[in-house]
């Protein structure tokens, strides 16, 4: 798969891959942009293409610079590109020789993992060398056009106002020093302020916080936009605290990301990326931010949240705009969250040894289902499956969490309704929780705090109570399978009628 180091290489893959549409009518940064992406996120096929708009307008008729980018990552075929590979399978098999936890025993052992070792060191983070891209344009005047030089999108007809919806935001923990990168909406304000949508489960907050407790008046923040897309997914990946997201994209192509310091602020960013906000956060200042349509398909409730001031603006020479739309489903974020689910699974695996599969279906919008395969060993495995991905990092916000047998296709939506409504019984097979809800649940009777569900929809043994006979799944026999499968042409000769 070809490799590339920046958004630009990867727009010229999606060109020679045919995944790119360029439009040079003009286009209105206020909903419009969201109309035509939206109705091409969810066209069939190969008409869901990412979008190039270079003749764009803002909603007081200024025309902008800069093109925007959108949809990008918006299909599974793109996010395969974006990743360099060919089926998520290829990551999770390089997870697997990294965690597997091979233990030296003696000197010739030590040996043999030293090529491993060699290849961790090139996921780390390097310092550019020389003139950064990013930093090709310099602003740092507010009287001058900053983000009001910027097209930013306002996506649906209810939002508070226009947002940047795809930052890779940087900033540093006080407490640690350790760096951290995540994926937050930024309101506009005006031309030197935006929201920060750091909310309470979000990491941004947990340094926020920190910051407060050190007594630190400000936090520093730098936004970077269009960074590569490997980046891109990095910034989105739920990483333990702790874990620098620019290591999962140096392992994610095998190449570390080179890094820049910013101009006002003592952050560094991706020397690639196509634009980055500098400015920092107040810790005593709050602005009213949103409402926003968001990746659940409602709106998220409007409130108080912190407030970026810019310092600057830095960005490469004809900078590209890259933004996403977020609503429902299928947008270009279902494909991320796809990603997340494939490459993630040996990590649930090594923890929770007996899934065998995961689904995360988009209707659940990620949090709110999670469908599972094990392979059952004892009484009352479906539920101590539940509770442990209950208390598994982000996996707590799971509203549903259904436990099919190891032979049941997850991801088959079909099958897994057939063996739900097959094969439970609702007051013995459903297990009830309270604990903590994701903060955009707007369904459970308190803030981010409700009850879940886990759906035991496995074969019942004797051994967990139940003393009937349970019956067998109806399937033909192998033998008249395949000889049917031989002869399927003589029966329909050249009628276009499907095997099975």
């Amino acid at each position: 798969m070809p490799k590339f180091n920046d958004l630009r290489g990867y727009i010229e893959l999606l060109k020679k891959s045919d995944e790119l549409v360029e439009i040079s009518a003009p286009v209105n940064t206020h909903l419009e942009i969201t109309e035509i992406t939206d109705r091409i996120s969810k066209a069939p096929g190969n008409q869901n293409k990412a979008l190039l708009f270079t003749n764009v307008h803002g909603p007081n008729g200024e025309k902008y610079d800069m093109p925007v980018l959108i949809n990008a990552m918006g299909s599974h075929n793109r996010m395969m590109l974006a990743l360099g590979v060919e089926r998520y399978e290829e990551i999770q098999k390089r997870i697997e020789f990294f965690i597997k936890p091979d233990i030296p025993s003696n000197f010739w052992e030590k040996i043999q993992m030293l090529p491993k070792l060699a290849e961790l060191n090139k996921f780390l983070p390097r310092d550019h060398k020389g003139p950064a891209p990013c930093q090709e344009v310099v602003i740092t005047d507010p009287s001058q056009p900053m983000l009001d030089a910027v097209p930013v999108i306002t996506c649906w007809p209810d939002d508070g106002g226009p947002f940047m919806t795809y930052p890779c935001v940087f900033v540093k923990d006080p407490a640690t020093g350790e760096r951290n990168v995540g994926m937050y909406r930024m309101q506009k304000y005006d031309n030197t302020t935006t929201g920060m949508h750091w909310h309470k489960h979000h990491d941004g907050n947990r340094i926020y916080e920190n910051a407060r407790r050190l007594g630190k008046d400000r936090v520093e923040v730098a936004a970077a936009f269009g960074c590569a897309p490997h980046i891109i997914y990095s910034a989105t990946a739920p990483l333990p605290p702790g874990i620098d997201e620019m290591i999962l994209a140096g392992f994610l192509h095998s190449d570390p990301v080179k890094m820049v310091k910013c101009k006002t602020i003592d952050n560094e960013v991706p020397a690639t990326a196509e634009l980055v906000v500098e400015g920092y956060v107040l810790l005593d200042e709050l602005r009213w931010e949103g409402p926003f349509g968001d990746h659940t398909g409602y709106y998220s409730l409007a409130d108080d949240f912190p407030v970026l001031h810019v310092t600057a603006i830095t960005h490469r020479k004809n900078p590209i705009y890259q933004t996403t739309i977020v609503g429902k489903p299928p947008q270009e974020d279902c494909y991320l969250g796809k990603a997340t689910e494939r490459i993630f699974l040996p990590l649930l695996k090594l923890f929770i040894s007996e899934i065998v599969d995961m689904n995360l279906p988009w209707e659940g919008v990620f949090h709110n289902c999670v469908i599972l395969s094990i392979d059952k060993r004892y009484p009352g495995h479906a539920k101590k499956v539940m509770s442990s991905v209950w208390g598994f990092g982000q996996m707590m916000f799971s509203k549903y969490v259904i436990v099919v047998d190891k032979h049941v296709n997850v991801h088959d939506l079909s099958q897994v309704a057939w063996h739900v409504f097959n094969n439970t019984d609702p007051k013995r097979d459903m297990m009830f929780a309270d604990g903590p809800m994701d903060i955009l649940d707007h369904a459970t009777p308190l803030w981010a705090y409700g009850s879940k569900v886990g759906v035991d929809a496995t074969k019942k043994w004797p051994t967990e109570g139940f003393d009937r006979d349970w019956p067998d799944e109806i399937e033909m026999d192998s033998d008249t399978r395949a000889k049917v499968d031989a002869r399927w042409q003589e029966y329909f000769g050249k009628t276009p009628v499907m095997a099975r």
